[in-house]
């Protein structure tokens, strides 16, 4: 998509000048449910991306299109009785509201919206939704805010609002992505810096076509089980407040205080913010090789020891293993269906394509999206 198209759709659907924004989804290199427990992440925003077209109106409403799914909804800014209807539009009326609640004085809109995220996909569409929502409304209002400030507004919505406990990692990329770079980020002081990512090799994503949803009991399940960790390790270990103060030694020396199944999610995390640090190095160094295999331990990880995972995107893992310069994969975003993302010599990615098309459906009965994607620069106001 681009600024003519999205601006022609705004014009077809209300009248007057708009001025268009635009927010990037997310591909997450390694470091899967980490982030809410104050741990380390590597995402990396993609070119795929949600856009949202705005302008002014003189009363309290706010009015927002969809074009993707053909339909508008309206909301009342002076009414603050609004609750989460498990709708798109939730997202957008999420940040809104918590945007209000926290003094900023916002101006009533005409917003439409559009994406070519794929929606489902684990690539953080709706924190795509929230950021380019929230950057639009914030700007119509006069208002201005720092990227890093913007994230945390938009998790707040999605937490308190949507009702899913995700960590920060999508929202925070999806406002300060940098193109050609992944970003390694502490999820507790939200430090983060920037590395390039290793020519040579394209992002390939694997679409499994299996949707999955955030709000769902299994997503806050796993955040609750990681809390139960951290409440018995706690006893033993003064100064731990989140998985991110156990190292795998003290994990290892108390694993028989913790329910067998607390002691798996509890390994996941631990040995996971060890995997980021350890592909942060490997970037650094160039070591695509020793990238890739921290890739396929993280899968495994998510597979057997979080149980996020599920059998169609374990066979696209299985499958890109098979492939001629593939050279890592793994699922990617909070599971239960969604997406792998794969790295893969750039002389290799045609046939790459091909081979895993071919093979999934013919596994699965299911035609698999799969999509080259580079990386891409944070939410920004597009101008003409």
């Amino acid at each position: 998509m681009n600024r003519a198209e999205v601006y022609a759709q705004f014009c077809r659907h209300y009248s007057g000048p708009a001025r268009v924004f635009r927010a990037p989804g997310r591909i997450n290199l390694i470091g899967e449910h980490t982030d809410y427990n104050s741990g380390f992440v590597m995402p990396v925003a993609i070119n795929f991306h949600v856009w949202a077209a705005i302008a002014p109106r003189d009363d309290s409403t706010v009015r927002v299109y969809s074009a993707n799914f053909s339909e508008e909804i309206e909301f009342d800014l002076a009414d603050s009785s609004a609750s989460c209807r498990h709708h798109w539009s939730d997202f957008i009326q999420g940040v809104v509201r918590v945007a209000a609640n926290a003094g900023h004085a916002m101006q009533g809109a005409d917003l439409l919206i559009c994406g070519d995220i794929p929606m489902g996909a684990g690539l953080s569409s709706s924190a795509a939704i929230e950021v380019a929502a929230g950057l639009a409304m914030l700007t119509n209002s006069g208002l201005s805010m720092d990227r890093m400030e913007l994230a945390r507004l938009c998790q707040r919505a999605e937490n308190e609002f949507v009702g899913a406990r995700v960590g920060i990692m999508d929202q925070f990329i999806s406002c300060c992505g940098r193109a050609g770079h992944g970003l390694e980020l502490d999820c507790r002081s939200l430090e983060y810096r920037l590395l390039p990512l290793p020519a040579g090799v394209s992002l390939v994503i694997c679409n499994t076509m299996i949707k999955h949803a955030h709000a769902g009991g299994e997503y806050n399940q796993r955040r609750a089980e990681c809390e139960e960790g951290v409440r018995l390790l706690a006893s033993k270990l003064p100064g731990v407040r989140s998985l991110r103060d156990v190292g795998l030694f003290d994990l290892e020396r108390y694993s028989r205080e913790l329910p067998e199944k607390i002691y798996r999610r509890c390994r996941h995390v631990v040995s996971e913010n060890a995997r980021v640090l350890d592909a942060s190095a490997a970037l650094q160094n160039g070591d695509v090789t020793a990238l890739g295999r921290l890739m396929g331990e993280s899968h495994r990880s998510l597979r057997d020891d979080y149980e996020v995972s599920c059998a169609e995107l374990d066979l696209m893992v299985e499958l890109a293993g098979k492939q001629e310069g593939a050279c890592g994969s793994r699922m990617t975003g909070g599971g239960f269906g969604g997406s792998t993302i794969n790295l893969v010599a750039n002389d290799a990615v045609e046939p790459f394509q091909s081979t895993m098309a071919k093979e999934y459906e013919s596994r699965t009965g299911l035609a698999p999206q799969i999509l080259v994607v580079s990386a891409s620069d944070g939410a920004t106001e597009v101008a003409a």
